[in-house]
C-alpha cells in the first residue's frame, strides 16, 4: 500500500438549517476550495467519493456537476454520522492501492431543524437493534428523541462505574465554545459558563441542550494523492495519512447491557488500536485530536476508548485541563460538533480539514503549537467508526 498525502482541503462556514445554500451549491463550493488549496483542476481527479445522509441517490453527481463534467467515477456514500470519513477512507484506499493517483472526498448535508427522526415509516430502521438494547438496559422514552437517550444512558453508566459528575460533562461544552470562539467556520462561537450549560433545558439526564450538537448545514472536502503524483505536479507533501481503520459493531454490542459498547466505545477502541499499530505511534505521541463529540458524554467516553487517558480517568483528564491548550493533548480545537456543528455527511471531512490546517500551522488563533501528529475519530451509530492518523512531514 502506497503512502497517501492530503494535497488540499476545503470547507464552508457551517449554518443553521434554512440559512444555508442548497446542498449542491455547498458541495460544489467545498470541492472547489479543496482543489484550489491543492493547486489542481477538477480534471486531475480520477475518482470521487461523495458522502451525505439525507438526500436522493446521485446527489453526489448533482454537487460535482457544478464543478465540472469530466466523466469521473462518482461514488455516493452513506454511513450515518461517519459518512464523511468513510468517503475519505475510500478515497485514501483507492490511492493507497494504486487504483488511482488522485481522488476527491466530499461530504455535505442540508438538514432540517430539530432532532433526527425516522425517515421512512413503512420499514425497519438500521438502528432497531440499538433502540432495543437501550430499552432492555434502561428503558426508552418514546415521547423524546432517541439519539440523546443512547449517549445519556452511556454517560450515566460512566457516572455509576467511576463516580463521574454531571459538572464534568458540562465542562466539555464550556471548552468546546472556548475553542470555537477562534473558528470563523463554527456555528456557535459565544462563550458559555458551566452554570449556563447545567441550567439549559434537560434533554436526557445528565445531558442538557447545551451538551447536544445542533442540526447543521455545511460541506467539506479533501484531495488525496500519491507521493509520486504530488512530486510530478509540485504539490505540497506536508501532511500524510500514516494510518487509517474502519470498524463496525462486534459480538456483545447489543446484549451485554453495556451502554458504552452500544454507543461505539468498542468500535473506537479497536479502530484506534489498529491505527496505533500500523503507524507505530501511540496515543501519548498525539498532539491534536478531532473526535466525535455529538454529545458531551461521547467526548468523555472517547477519551478512554482512544487511549488518550486510562479507563476510569476521563474525569481527571477533564478536571486537569489535559484536553485543551496547555494540557497533554488539545481535543477539538475547532469547537467540535458541539459548537462547530454537525452536518452529518460533512463532519468527517471537516475534522480532516481542521487537522490538516493544524499540521500545516495555518489554524490562526486556535493553532496548536508544534502540532506534528493528529488523530481523527468519526462515529456513526448503525454502525461504523473511522479513525485516521495524520503526520506532518516537513
Amino acid at each position: 500500500m502506497r503512502t497517501v498525502l492530503v494535497a488540499g482541503v476545503g470547507m464552508i462556514p457551517f449554518a443553521k438549517p434554512g440559512k444555508s445554500d442548497p446542498y449542491h451549491a455547498m458541495g460544489a463550493s467545498a470541492a472547489r476550495a479543496a482543489l484550489e488549496d491543492a493547486g489542481l483542476s477538477y480534471r486531475a481527479i480520477e475518482q470521487a467519493y461523495v458522502g451525505y445522509v439525507f438526500g436522493d441517490s446521485c446527489s453526489g453527481q448533482r454537487a460535482l456537476y457544478g464543478v465540472g463534467l469530466t466523466g469521473v467515477p462518482i461514488v455516493n456514500v452513506n454511513n450515518n454520522c461517519s459518512t464523511g470519513s468513510t468517503a475519505l477512507f475510500l478515497a485514501r484506499q483507492a490511492v493507497a492501492s494504486g487504483a488511482v493517483e488522485c481522488a476527491l472526498a466530499l461530504g455535505f448535508e442540508q438538514m432540517v431543524p430539530g432532532p433526527l427522526t425516522k425517515t421512512y415509516q413503512d420499514r425497519p430502521t438500521p438502528t432497531d437493534e440499538f433502540v432495543a438494547a437501550v430499552d432492555r438496559t434502561v428503558g426508552v422514552d418514546k415521547s423524546a428523541p432517541i439519539a440523546p437517550q443512547y449517549f445519556a444512558a452511556a454517560g450515566r453508566q460512566h457516572m455509576e462505574r467511576f463516580g463521574t459528575k454531571p459538572a464534568t460533562f458540562a465542562k466539555i461544552s464550556v471548552k468546546a465554545r472556548r475553542h470555537a470562539a477562534n473558528n470563523p467556520f463554527a456555528l456557535f462561537r459565544e462563550p458559555v459558563t458551566e452554570e449556563e450549560v447545567l441550567a439549559s433545558p434537560a434533554v436526557a439526564p445528565p445531558l442538557t441542550r447545551l451538551q447536544c450538537c445542533p442540526p447543521t448545514c455545511g460541506a467539506a472536502a479533501a484531495v488525496v494523492c500519491s507521493e509520486e503524483f504530488a512530486r510530478s505536479r509540485g504539490l505540497s507533501g506536508t501532511v500524510r495519512i500514516v494510518a487509517q481503520a474502519m470498524t463496525t459493531d462486534i459480538d456483545g454490542t447489543f446484549d451485554s447491557g453495556d451502554m458504552l459498547r452500544v454507543v461505539g466505545a468498542d468500535m473506537a477502541r479497536e479502530a484506534s488500536a489498529r491505527v496505533y499499530r500500523a503507524a507505530g505511534i501511540g496515543p501519548e505521541d498525539v498532539d491534536v485530536v478531532e473526535l466525535h463529540d455529538c454529545f458531551t458524554a461521547n467526548e468523555l467516553i472517547a477519551y478512554e476508548a482512544l487511549g488518550l487517558t486510562e479507563p476510569g480517568t476521563a474525569e481527571r483528564f477533564v478536571m486537569d485541563g489535559d484536553n485543551t491548550y496547555g494540557g497533554r493533548v488539545v481535543t477539538n480545537p475547532s469547537g467540535g460538533l458541539l459548537s462547530k456543528g454537525h452536518p452529518l455527511g460533512a463532519t468527517g471531512l471537516a475534522q480532516c480539514t481542521e487537522l490538516v490546517w493544524q499540521l500545516r500551522g495555518t489554524a490562526g488563533a486556535r493553532q496548536v503549537e508544534g502540532a506534528r501528529i493528529a488523530l481523527q475519530h468519526n462515529l456513526g451509530l448503525g454502525g461504523a467508526c473511522v479513525v485516521t492518523m495524520y503526520r506532518k512531514e516537513r
